[in-house]
């Protein structure tokens, strides 16, 4: 026999309406469903999408230093909205697949379209197909990372999170605009579209990258503040460079650590 809704739910979807229904669990284990949505973190979810559309825009008119702090805005924001969500208790369904798709558009074809603009264009379209492999890594990589939740450990990430991804493609441009350096030359094309794919196999790979997670309630010797003070001296030295250097040391750490790993001899138990 075929289910019937009822009116209420009629009311729900019929007609010209702009209402969002949730199905919810309560604290009974019951479903429940609620309209409407949490404004506070889908604004900072909003403000991250405005900041990967612009940097969309500004990549296509040759502005390719705004795009790039764009770019760095949007992962500011991406990190506000979520802990902005779990301190006000404000999670929601929604929520998780708007800032998903938010991210996709921020992190994964925002910085695309920049390298694109500022130099694998000259690669003609071997260069489309280097920011696209880019892109469709990003979105696998978001998509895994749905699938998984609560299911892997907190305090990693299993590929490079795609705002990471991000930072070291637009800061790559951002420094290479910032010291004029002839992005059209061929050699400087090849070099962008090399760092381009790989980090986005770095993406979809299954490396374990430290979240940091766990250094928001834990304490730590005060000396260790020393090196953090020193760090960023240095980045906000040269900001670009800075940035740079930052992102492509943590980019490096996952693969490092797993082939020292691998190489180190293992120890052989007494039988």
């Amino acid at each position: 026999m075929q289910h019937k809704p009822t009116d209420e739910q009629d009311d729900d979807y019929s007609g010209i309406t702009f209402e969002v229904v949730e199905e919810e669990a309560n604290a009974d284990g019951k479903k429940v469903r609620n309209k409407g949505i949490y404004l506070l973190p889908n604004l900072f979810t909003t403000a991250a999408l405005f900041s990967g559309f612009y940097a969309i825009i500004a990549s296509m008119q040759g502005r390719f230093e705004p795009a790039a702090i764009a770019i760095f805005c949007a992962a500011l924001f991406d990190g506000m909205d979520g802990r902005v969500a779990r301190m006000t208790n404000t999670q929601s369904a929604f929520g998780e697949q708007y800032d998903s798709l938010s991210d996709l558009v921020s992190f994964g074809v925002a910085p695309a379209i920049l390298v694109f603009s500022w130099s694998l264009h000259a690669l003609g379209k071997i260069g489309w197909i280097c920011a696209f492999i880019y892109t469709v890594s990003a979105a696998f990589r978001l998509a895994r990372f749905n699938v998984q939740i609560g299911s892997v450990d907190k305090r990693y990430f299993i590929g490079l999170a795609s705002p990471l991804a991000a930072a070291i493609i637009a800061s790559m441009v951002w420094a290479g605009t910032d010291n004029q350096i002839p992005r059209d030359m061929r050699e400087i094309a090849i070099a962008a579209s090399v760092i381009t794919v790989f980090t986005g196999f770095l993406m979809v790979s299954n490396f374990k990258f430290y979240s940091f997670k766990e250094l928001d309630r834990s304490r730590v010797p005060f000396a260790m503040m020393l090196p953090v003070v020193l760090v960023m001296g240095i980045v906000t030295y040269d900001l670009p460079i800075g940035l740079l250097a930052v992102s492509v040391v943590y980019a490096s750490s996952a693969p490092l650590t797993a082939l020292f790993n691998k190489l180190r001899p293992q120890k052989s138990t007494a039988s």
